[in-house]
């Protein structure tokens, strides 16, 4: 009887082993087959998790329902997905932790809750900083960079995934890499640089086909007609939407299949190939709504109004776009980009304290180290020598305070100036999406309104023109909001993004006025590095933008000219034009000249009109001393 109870306490151990083991195996075998066979892999793991359970293997049962939280996620099924994974965080193991942070994560950016999104990121991003797994940060910093490229935050977003993309580069991590380029390829694409973003997606579909993962191939291919579609190469775009389809339909994934829908629908749409495009467009909110994917939904919605308003149906496409306009709103919610902006706020400031507490420490050691020396010394030395190294002491405990003070004031000096900078961005971040998604969408929505008020009813022609004449100022306006949200989101512009932009103004006046033309002359060629402040670079824009205006209205004149000059720290611009010219000592200046004044006044410049009689025009604005005005500070 002893003997057969000594072999069963032997034996219980082994077969809970043996149950572990199999959990474990099963969990592993399903992630390496669920981006090809997500269903497959979804059985697997129910497996692994009923075994987990029967056993109590805590670790096991948490690890089984985060890769389920996975694979839910890659399917579009975000609700499962979040839960799954969210009780996953009960476990005791640090890396399993970070993983359920970052699917989570991933949930809630789908969902468009960013701030929540981001929390997660950073959770995760701690503990890979502590244990310095290197491919998991670049994963973290991917992901964070997302977060800012869909809030249009381009410049955080950059800053991202190139730190991402330098770490999986050593590390020779091929998909690391392919989903670093897909994402920078993205923010090319919103930019308009079409032609290297195509490029980028093509690299990064040529590694996810040899990686044969199927989704990776499905996100590139769907990118890469999406560009297709921009550059009007129409054909070529619907190719590879269908392509991306087909793929997303093998894997089931939910989200992928809307999105490709949506993009046929439009695609369709914007070429009037209308027969059974509504089809599409169905298939895709039934896919959105099931997956609640905010953006596709979106997406589903504009494409409704769209198609309608191609069908002659206005007062349905009308219906639609409101119904747009709400569901909006709800989501680009302005609060979205100030939580994202104070957690920023509060890791980097965390980051800073612990940095201070780590070299006050070392300073700490260093001076016990150094009185532990003082006391050997003390010891052995005369009574003479005693008195002299304490002085001596005493002169270099005071220098290693003062040190210790200078180190603490630039710490602390570093720190007030991260909370600063970081607080002027939030404002500038809020006032900008404030302008751009309530003043610019009302805009927006009032020219639509007046279009389909002329195209819906047979109005008078007066009341036609008037109502022409308000949908071209509200037009104008909209362009002149575009300039001042360009200028607010940058800390510094600079010469050549300035010079492009009244390039592209003078282009458009070109375009309304047939009877004048326009030179543009830049001698800055060397020197396009200069930035200037983000208010002197909008300044100097407007003083140029009111002169050209001027002289169209007024002066009658054939040519006007725009020509840049730097010399010695200096910049000049000159605005010339051959019209008829004015008075200026016996004419009454008007608000504009006033207006250019008071806006030099502002950067520090200079502004001279010189003018005679039927004998033209020349404004110059001239800036002295560039050189203090050019740094990140002003």
């Amino acid at each position: 009887m002893k003997y057969f109870l000594f072999v069963l306490l032997m034996v219980l151990p082994l077969s809970f082993i043996c149950a572990q083991q199999n959990a474990a195996m099963l969990n592993d075998s399903a992630m390496a087959l669920y981006k090809n066979d997500p269903q497959k892999a979804l059985t697997i793991l129910e497996e692994a998790l009923r075994i987990s359970k029967e056993n109590n293997d805590q670790f096991q049962i948490s690890k089984s329902k985060n890769n389920l939280g996975i694979v839910n996620r890659d399917l579009g099924n975000f609700e499962k997905a979040k839960q799954l994974s969210s009780e996953a965080l009960s476990t005791n193991d640090s890396l399993l932790k970070a993983s359920a942070y970052n699917n989570i994560g991933v949930v809630n950016r789908n969902l468009a809750k960013y701030d929540e999104a981001l929390k997660n990121y950073l959770s995760a991003l701690d503990i890979y900083q502590a244990k310095n797994m290197k491919s998991e940060i670049a994963t973290t910093y991917n992901s964070i960079g997302l977060v800012y490229s869909y809030n249009g935050i381009n410049e955080k977003a950059i800053e991202y995934h190139l730190k991402a993309k330098d770490i999986f580069e050593s590390l020779d991590n091929k998909k690391g890499i392919s989903e670093v380029y897909n994402n920078i390829a993205i923010i090319y694409a919103n930019d308009g640089a079409l032609e290297k973003a195509l490029d980028y997606f093509k690299y990064s579909l040529e590694i996810e086909e040899a990686l044969d993962d199927k989704k990776g191939m499905a996100e590139s291919v769907n990118n890469v007609g999406a560009v297709y579609y921009y550059l009007n190469e129409i054909d070529s775009a619907l190719v590879y939407f269908r392509k991306s389809l087909a793929i997303e339909k093998s894997i089931g994934d939910m989200a992928g299949i809307s999105a490709s829908y949506n993009n046929l629908a439009n695609v369709l749409i914007e070429t009037e190939r209308l027969n059974g495009t509504k089809a599409y467009i169905d298939s895709a909110m039934h896919f959105a709504q099931k997956s609640k994917i905010a953006v596709d939904i979106e997406s589903a919605l504009d494409n409704y109004s769209k198609y309608y308003e191609a069908k002659n149906d206005t007062k349905t496409a009308l219906s639609y776009f409101k119904e747009l306009v709400v569901y909006r709103d709800s989501l680009l919610n302005i609060k979205t980009n100030e939580k994202i902006t104070e957690l920023e706020i509060e890791y980097q400031t965390e980051k800073k304290e612990k940095e201070i507490l780590s070299q006050r420490a070392d300073l700490a050691e260093q001076e016990l180290e150094l009185n532990e020396k003082n006391t050997q010394l003390l010891g052995l030395a005369v009574l003479a020598v005693i008195l002299s190294l304490l002085g001596y002491l005493f002169y270099s405990q005071q220098r290693l305070k003062n040190r210790q003070l200078k180190k603490e004031n630039e710490l602390k000096d570093a720190l007030l100036k991260i909370e600063t900078q970081n607080r002027l961005q939030e404002q500038r971040l809020r006032i900008s999406r404030d302008l751009h998604d309530n003043i610019g969408a009302q805009l927006t929505f009032i020219i639509s309104s007046l279009d389909n008020l002329k195209y819906g009813f047979k109005l008078p022609e007066k009341l036609s023109d008037k109502l022409k004449t308000i949908s071209e100022f509200t037009t104008t306006t909209i362009y002149e909001l575009r300039d001042t949200i360009w200028a607010m989101n940058k800390n510094e512009i600079s010469l050549e993004d300035l010079q492009s932009r009244i390039s592209n103004f003078i282009d458009k006046a070109n375009l309304t006025s047939n009877t004048v033309t326009f030179n543009f002359i830049t001698n800055t060629s060397e020197n396009e590095h200069i930035k200037l402040s983000s208010v002197q670079g909008m300044n100097v824009y407007r003083i140029i933008q009111e002169a050209i205006n001027n002289a169209l209205k007024y002066a009658d004149a054939n040519t006007i000219s725009v020509e840049f000059n730097y010399t010695e720290d200096q910049l000049k611009v000159d605005v010339i034009d051959d019209g008829k010219g004015f008075d200026i000592e016996n004419e009454q200046l008007g608000n504009g000249i006033h207006n250019m004044k008071k806006r030099a006044l502002e950067i520090n410049g200079e502004i001279s009109v010189i003018s005679n009689k039927n004998q033209g025009t020349h404004i110059q604005l001239q800036i002295n001393d560039l050189k203090k005005y050019t740094t990140n500070d002003v």
